[in-house]
Parts: structure tokens; C-alpha cells; sequence
């Protein structure tokens, strides 16, 4: 049986372009490997706090007082359900050229040493290989190339994050342009739909 990690991030709980593309995926998943056992997690609507000094040693250090160890459970938690992921899908709309800062706290709690990387002499090891990613991204305009595409600081961050952990088998699907009107919306909706479909064989594949 597969693991599927689904994460949303979108603050938007109405008309979330981002939400609409998870929920396709999942069906897709779903359609593909019945089987699948699915695992959310919501960053919108039950956000991981962002590292602070009451939290910042239950991540990166050795937890001592109530907040910390209460910032190692979830640390341990997060990374618990992305250790058992076969898949990971992340929603992540753009938020001022970048994800939302629910995602990058999310990434705060999981990017951790000796647990999802680890530190030698020929630099940094990701430990959390041969999982794959499948990215849904929603932008207003237009960032996967023209001028806009210097801008985009969302796809390259990501990627980074991931190879970082060991994930380097990372698909992104952009529904862009969908601030230039409904008509461009639902072209972009659908344009992505279309791409999540061409992806549905590789869920039974993992699930094999």
C-alpha cells in the first residue's frame, strides 16, 4: 500500500485555485492506486508556529522548558508522516513571489539535523531519498518564463529545500495567469487538471 502526504498551505479556504488542484490530485491518486492511505495536513487552516526564541531549541537544539518539547513532539510528528510518505503532494499558491509562510514553517520543523539531513566531510546528505514530489503552485501572472520568470523565487526555493532532504524526484504543475480574469482562470485550472491527469499512471506505480 502507498503513503500519500498531502500538504495544503493556501490561507484560502473559498476559492483556493491551490485546493482545487489538490483535491484533483488526490482523486487522481486515488483512481490509480484504491489502496493508497492518505495523510493530510493542513498549514492553513492548523498552522506550525514559526521558530521563535520560546520554540527555537526544540528544532535545533536540546528541548528543555514546556514550549520546546512541545516544538520537538510536532518536529518529530511532521517528520514522522514525511518518513512514511511514498508520495508527497504540496499545494502551494504564490504569496509575494514566494510560499506562504505556513509552508516555510512547516520546512522549519522538518528540515532537521541527523533526522532529514546530515552534515560530513563532503558536505550535507539528504535522508530522505527516493520519495516523489509533486508540487500544485497557483500564481496570479505569469513566472514559468518571459520576464516574469526572475521573480520567481518560489520553484527554485522549493527545489532546494527538497534536494536538501534527499528529494530530488520533484514534478511541479503551475496553474499561472489566473489574476487576468475568470476566463484565464479556468484556462489555468484547466491546463493543470490535464497535466495531474498525465501524472496519474506514476501513483500506481509507486503503489506497485
Amino acid at each position: 500500500m502507498s503513503n500519500l502526504l498531502v500538504i495544503n498551505s493556501s490561507a484560502n479556504t473559498g476559492a483556493s485555485v491551490s485546493r482545487i488542484l489538490i483535491e484533483e490530485t488526490v482523486d487522481q491518486a486515488l483512481k490509480a492506486a484504491p489502496n493508497t492511505k492518505v495523510v493530510r495536513r493542513d498549514l492553513g487552516s492548523d498552522p506550525v508556529p514559526h521558530l521563535t526564541t520560546a520554540n527555537l531549541a526544540g528544532v535545533r537544539g536540546t528541548p528543555a522548558t514546556e514550549e520546546e518539547l512541545a516544538a520537538r513532539a510536532l518536529s518529530d510528528e511532521l517528520i514522522g508522516e514525511l518518513r512514511a510518505a511514498d508520495t508527497i503532494v504540496i499545494a502551494a499558491p504564490m504569496y509575494n513571489f514566494s510560499v506562504p509562510t505556513s509552508l516555510r514553517a512547516w520546512f522549519d520543523f522538518v528540515l532537521r539535523a541527523g533526522e532529514t539531513f546530515r552534515y560530513s566531510e563532503a558536505g550535507p546528505e539528504g535522508l530522505l531519498k527516493g520519495k516523489k514530489v509533486i508540487v500544485l503552485t497557483s500564481r496570479g501572472g505569469l513566472y514559468s518564463e518571459g520576464p516574469g520568470a526572475a521573480a520567481d523565487f518560489q520553484e527554485p526555493y522549493l527545489r532546494h529545500l527538497l534536494g536538501f532532504i534527499g528529494i530530488t524526484d520533484v514534478t511541479f504543475v503551475h496553474a499561472e495567469k489566473i489574476g487576468y480574469g475568470p476566463e484565464a482562470r479556468e484556462a489555468a485550472i484547466a491546463g493543470a487538471k490535464g497535466e495531474i491527469a498525465k501524472l496519474a499512471p506514476s501513483f500506481s506505480t509507486v503503489a506497485a
